[in-house]
């Protein structure tokens, strides 16, 4: 029911005014007014919404109706909306904090975070004070969080104190998510436990925090301590999105599908875009290619999101054909092809060897001139024909292009892979000048170096490594799922529980693998070692090898074993999972940091192109 305006009460509320006006004028202005708050429901765009605005002023009922003319108006979300919505404002003699507030989240849902903060500025100033309530602060710390404006927002929690709304539960989670956002996440920590009552809301800020900073691990213990604390109460969709984003970096297949079977009880997944993309994104990065594209399917709308998740699933397990496909159909129904969605697809070219039908990708895009090229469209279009080993073309691009660190690290990486040296010292050469502190750069510089046995060169680039600012390499290492538990592994183990039984299972594996023809690539030792035997001794203890030898003891005969790694996987690891996946009669599951690998029967999905 639509109340009247101020004006009609006051006319209403006075007898010695109601006196002064005729009660069918009174009547007849009330239905005015109730005319014109119904017509500015049904506005379905700018220039219906113009015309009812007009009305408002013509019959002078836009001062008693301004703050509901502005509240449609900033909350519309039509093209320009808020730039009249502040024309509105500035016409409005006397804004109240509604107003501000109504201006504060139009700006902060149209993401114009500063203009948000440059209201809240002016609602401070203002001649008449005008004071902010619990309804002003979550929008503000929003802006705050998506500008990472720690600064800002610790003045605003200050203020927050100050006025007395350090209690509010909206308040507070606007506080977590913001001091998670900006990196700080000790003060959002700290947020968090001085609640006196924590909502979903509450664990799922706290949830979506660590998941923004990255830190997968923390996000999954949070999240099963938020299932554990807020039995009764529906979780929080963007805490599940988080969720299932930290499943997908760290492989965690089984709670993934745990939360989609929350999902599927709770809400209705093929509606909700984000958590239908979001289930396609963990289930291709955990593996299961057939199931993202069950949910894909079963989606029953899609945006550019949606199919860049699913085209980069596609690029994972070395599907480029079938990704190509899906881009194809993607434009067929007229979804908006932006940046990311090229990238996807430039990299499915690249991880399947599709170099004619990556360049013409790169060609239909510049030729549209709807997406403007970055460094990293150029960057997947040098790894594309850098994989090829058309190094030379790889070059010419990068010096027509204007190359950053991931463009040269690119190219660096296929020089090694193809060992060319020389050119690899150019990639080298302009790498440490653009990113001289990153230990991965002298990493892949000492291992090409060690590739060719120049062992003067891997000595100097490993000294110069740890003299710049102590930079230190990450260990490479493998990491399994076993009966829920995730297992890790470096190279060489010798700390695990179970590592006399790991090492008996290498030795037998070793042995069986000598009757298939299996014989060690020892150009993969990448130190400078002359004796053979220590050399297998080496390459026997690669994490993969030690994640693969747990995994035969520890899970049920036939069943599928998943590893998971942080780097590259080498040549000889890649030949002796092969033989492994054959002689044990197991499909293995690899993700190393570049792709998705399916050994069965001997082969695997990559079809030895990586």
């Amino acid at each position: 029911m639509i109340t009247s305006s101020p004006l009609i009460q006051s006319l209403l509320a006075s007898r010695d005014d109601v006196c002064h006006h005729n009660p069918e004028e009174v009547n007849n202005l009330r239905a005015k007014e109730q005319e014109c708050l119904h017509l500015l429901k049904r506005c379905n765009n700018m220039e219906e919404f113009k015309q009812v605005h007009a009305k408002f002023i013509k019959l002078s009922l836009f001062s008693s109706s301004a703050s509901s003319v502005l509240s449609t108006c900033a909350r519309s979300g039509w093209e320009n909306s808020m730039s009249y919505a502040a024309s509105i404002f500035r016409g409005i003699d006397d804004p109240r904090t509604f107003d501000y507030n109504t201006m504060i989240r139009g700006y902060v849902n149209e993401t114009c975070f500063e203009e948000a903060l440059c209201v809240y500025s002016e609602m401070m100033v203002a001649e008449e004070r005008v004071e902010p309530d619990n309804f002003t602060y979550p929008f503000l710390l929003k802006a705050c969080a998506r500008l990472k404006s720690v600064s800002e927002g610790k003045q605003i929690h200050g203020q927050v104190l100050k006025l007395g709304f350090g209690g509010d539960v909206f308040v507070q989670n606007g506080l977590i998510s913001m001091y998670g956002r900006c990196g700080e996440m000790s003060l959002s920590s700290a947020v968090f436990e001085r609640m006196e009552s924590k909502t979903a809301a509450s664990w799922s800020s706290m949830v979506s925090a660590r998941a923004g900073a990255g830190m997968w691990s923390d996000c999954l213990m949070l999240f099963r301590g938020m299932c554990r604390e807020t039995t009764g109460l529906k979780a929080e969709e963007s805490g599940m999105v988080s969720a299932l984003t930290a499943c997908a970096n760290t492989g965690a297949l089984g709670l993934g599908m745990s939360i989609h079977g929350y999902l599927l009880r709770n809400i209705n997944e093929l509606n909700n875009v984000a958590v239908g993309t979001s289930l396609v994104d963990m289930y291709a990065k955990c593996g299961r290619l057939d199931k993202a594209l069950r949910v894909f399917k079963k989606m029953e709308s899609r945006n550019g999101l949606s199919y860049s998740a699913m085209i980069s699933g596609l690029a994972l397990h070395g599907e480029g054909e079938a990704a190509l496909r899906m881009f194809s159909e993607m434009r067929e129904e007229g979804v908006e092809c932006d940046g990311v969605v090229y990238v996807s697809v430039l990299n499915a070219c690249s991880h399947s060897g599709l170099v004619e039908e990556g360049r013409r990708v790169f060609e239909e895009m510049l030729r549209e001139g709807k997406v403007e090229p970055s460094a990293e469209h150029y960057g997947c279009l040098v790894d594309l024909l850098g994989r090829a080993g058309l190094l030379e073309e790889a070059l010419e691009i990068i010096q027509k292009s204007m190359p950053n660190d991931v463009v040269w690290r690119s190219f660096l990486s296929s020089c090694r892979v193809h060992q060319n040296v020389e050119l690899g010292k150019i990639a080298a050469r302009e790498l440490i000048k653009l990113s001289s502190h990153n230990p991965g750069d002298y990493l892949v510089i000492s291992n090409m170096y060690a590739q060719a046995q120049m062992w003067e060169d891997v000595a100097r680039v490993r000294t110069e490594m740890a003299n710049k600012c102590g930079l230190k390499q990450t260990p490479g290492f493998s990491i399994v799922e076993v009966k829920g538990k995730t297992h890790r592994f470096v190279s060489q183990d010798r700390f695990h529980p179970q590592c006399k039984e790991m090492y008996k299972m290498l030795h037998q594996m070793e042995w069986q693998l000598k009757f298939e023809g299996y014989s060690p690539d020892l150009t993969q030792v990448l130190l400078n070692v002359d004796d053979e035997e220590e050399k297998r001794e080496r390459l026997k203890g690669h994490s993969q090898k030690v994640a693969l030898a747990f995994a035969l003891l520890y899970t049920p005969p036939g069943s599928i074993i998943r590893i998971a790694r942080n780097l590259r996987m080498c040549s000889d690891c890649h030949t002796y999972t092969k033989k492994i996946s054959m002689i044990y009669e197991r499909e293995i599951v690899v993700r190393d940091r570049n792709r998705f690998h399916l050994f069965k029967a001997g082969t695997c999905s990559c079809k030895d192109y990586w």
